[in-house]
């Protein structure tokens, strides 16, 4: 769930979710810059919005990926381009509809809440729609 203060940083571990020991031959270097570069980006989304977050899904390899009911066979997770955080009460995904700018400013995109409930979608490369909120 999001709350309202002093944002604490997510971590490569909290992305990982220990998948980068149960499938380290397929964690490669491009992956893990992609990944610390999706954290640097929401890490700071989420100093500017005050509001802490846990990781609800971040790398999934893509045998992870084909066990996730209703994941995208090209889902941005399997690159680390894109991160889950969760959002029970739709404060994440309130604050980032309000301040879309600062989404555009960051690089990043939403997910459309509504196709989100319970958790946030951000990815750090435009859908293929372009549009910063995007329908999956």
């Amino acid at each position: 769930m999001a709350a309202r203060k002093s944002a604490t940083a997510l971590k490569l571990g909290d992305y990982y979710m220990g998948r980068d020991k149960l499938h380290r031959d397929e964690l490669t270097s491009e992956l893990r810059s992609n990944a610390r570069e999706t954290l640097r980006r929401v890490n700071r989304l989420l100093r500017r919005a005050g509001i802490m977050a846990s990781v609800s899904s971040g790398w999934r390899p893509a045998a992870v990926n084909a066990r996730v009911p209703g994941a995208a066979k090209g889902s941005r997770h399997i690159l680390c381009l894109a991160i889950d955080l969760n959002d029970r009460d739709g404060t994440l995904d309130a604050w980032c509809m309000a301040n879309l700018a600062v989404l555009e400013e960051l690089g990043l995109w939403l997910e459309h809440p509504a196709a989100t409930p319970g958790w946030c979608h951000l990815q750090t490369c435009p859908p293929r729609s372009g549009n910063r909120v995007f329908e999956p």
